[in-house]
């Protein structure tokens, strides 16, 4: 308003309107409406007082000092105003919305025009201000990914996608950074450990977006943790500030910072694999990244932080936390849970239930609920399988220990035509008579071990050395009978046979 209040002086010394046109302070034609309305107003009387700032406003305003505009200056897009309206605020984009009117009411106007009226209305929207957020040495970290480069390994010719994992301290913003080739809870875990490591201490609040690594459900209000990261949080002592779904603004820190070490560490830089590059990001960060001087805070992320920050940081604890993956897995109706491809062994009740698995870098838990039901080695191998025996059916459990040195033992103990029968069964050169010797010994609970070694002496003397022999025996009780004894030939055999030539004869032909 101050050059209002030149003209109005101006005016009131007695300055003609071309005077003051001459330098160019405004034109001839403003000038004219500013006179007449100061006219109206009183304030060119030499004697009365120079209004106010707010005065001025409230008379010279573009509302009131503006012309009627002609109607060729009037947008044909003011008929349809509160429909495109309520569309930009849905987000609808432009040339959608031109689409719409062309097609819904024969409007025939340019591409410029709609994007005028929605400048328009834009101008006239409240501006969204964010609030910067301000902490304390030691009070919070933000983390985030970040698309990392793709690595070819030179050893072995793999191809891997990266990301930047990224933790940057919110007071002095020092950083770390680790390339990785997935977003794992394992991964995930296991870089908050190095992270930690690297400061030497732990901030107080970890503010994170909602990776499924670490958030099983977003929601404003009360988001839903992982028990992992539940878990890992209990023991270094943080506590997690996931932001609202759908809001990265919230930890701009940290998106800053992403997108800082994509644009300044990444491009034109060779890696043989994924252990150079972190060896790489790391001497990045403590000899660039981190003595630069920072845009935002105009001080050294490294210096603040070993000068202040580090001596803030809650203590890392004596003993490192267990790092451990939970999740929930059905056991299948063979007894066995699968995780990561390999598949590990539960109580035989417990089929067809749902149970917690925690998985260390070392061993798997099976919790039914609170209670530990089953403890295995980790497998690495895809496809592997631990099955304990406890776990396994009766019948099942049984099977698996009747094996083929079980049942020579047992034949053995039962006696030697036992042993020989078995052997000779064991002996098939065509089928696999596992089963039919475990059938044969479970004769000895349901008859004797006498009996059974009486049957199988008679069949060996019969030559029928086969479960079903055995079986007619007992179930007939033949083994009860006198055992055969061989007979006296014949005479025949024995004198000569009375038509028998001799054989002096038989040679002299």
């Amino acid at each position: 308003m101050f050059h209002y209040r030149q003209v109005l002086v101006r005016m009131r010394q007695g300055d003609s309107d071309r005077d003051i046109a001459r330098s160019k302070t405004m034109g001839r034609r403003k000038l004219a409406l500013v006179r007449e309305t100061a006219s109206n107003r009183g304030w060119l009387a030499p004697d009365t007082p120079l209004p106010t700032d707010a005065e001025l406003a409230e008379a010279f305003s573009r509302d009131s000092m503006a012309a009627p505009l002609p109607p060729s200056c009037v947008s044909p897009l003011e008929a349809w105003r509160e429909q495109i309206v309520q569309w930009h605020a849905a987000g609808i984009q432009g040339t959608t919305i031109l689409s719409a009117l062309e097609r819904n009411h024969g409007y025939r106007g340019s591409t410029s025009s709609i994007y005028r009226f929605l400048k328009q209305i834009k101008a006239a929207e409240i501006p969204d201000v964010p609030m910067r957020l301000e902490f304390k040495p030691g009070e919070a970290a933000q983390i985030d990914f970040g698309a990392g480069p793709t690595l070819t390994d030179v050893y072995t010719g793999e191809i891997h996608k990266t990301w930047y994992f990224v933790m940057t301290l919110c007071w002095s913003r020092h950083q770390y950074v680790e390339l990785v080739r997935d977003q794992t809870i394992a991964t995930w875990l296991q870089c908050h450990r190095h992270a930690f490591e690297w400061f030497h201490g732990v901030p107080a609040r970890l503010i994170i977006d909602n990776p499924k690594c670490a958030i099983i459900r977003a929601c404003l209000y009360e988001p839903e943790v992982q028990r992992a990261y539940a878990q890992c949080a209990e023991g270094y002592g943080f506590r997690i500030d996931p932001c609202p779904p759908r809001d990265p603004q919230k930890k701009g820190i940290v998106e800053s910072g992403v997108k800082y070490v994509k644009n300044s560490f990444g491009p034109l830089r060779d890696f043989r694999d994924l252990a150079d590059a972190n060896r790489q990001v790391r001497a990045w960060v403590m000899a660039e990244a981190g003595i630069r001087i920072h845009g935002t805070t105009r001080q050294q992320p490294l210096v603040s932080f070993t000068g202040t920050e580090q001596g803030l940081l809650l203590p890392l604890p004596a003993v490192a936390p267990e790092l451990a993956t939970w999740g929930r897995v059905k056991v299948h109706r063979d007894g066995h849970v699968q995780f990561e491809r390999a598949y590990y062994s539960a109580p035989f009740r417990l089929a067809g239930k749902s149970l917690w698995l925690k998985a260390t870098v070392t061993m798997v838990h099976l919790y039914e609920e609170h209670i530990l039901v089953a403890t295995h080695l980790r497998q690495g191998a895809p496809g592997a399988r631990s099955t304990v025996t406890d776990h396994l059916p009766p019948e099942a459990q049984a099977w698996q220990l009747h094996d083929v040195q079980w049942c020579l033992r047992e034949a053995k103990r039962i006696g030697p035509s036992c042993s020989a029968l078995v052997r000779v069964l064991f002996g098939d050169r065509v089928l696999i008579k596992l089963r039919a010797v475990q059938g044969l010994l479970r004769f000895a609970q349901q008859y004797s071990d006498e009996r059974l070694e009486a049957a199988c002496r008679r069949a060996n003397h019969f030559g029928t050395p086969n479960y079903g022999a055995v079986k007619q025996i007992l179930a007939k009780g033949l083994d009860l009978e006198p055992a055969p004894t061989v007979g006296t030939l014949a005479t025949t055999y024995t004198q000569g046979g009375r038509f028998c030539r001799d054989t002096q004869t038989l040679l002299l032909h």
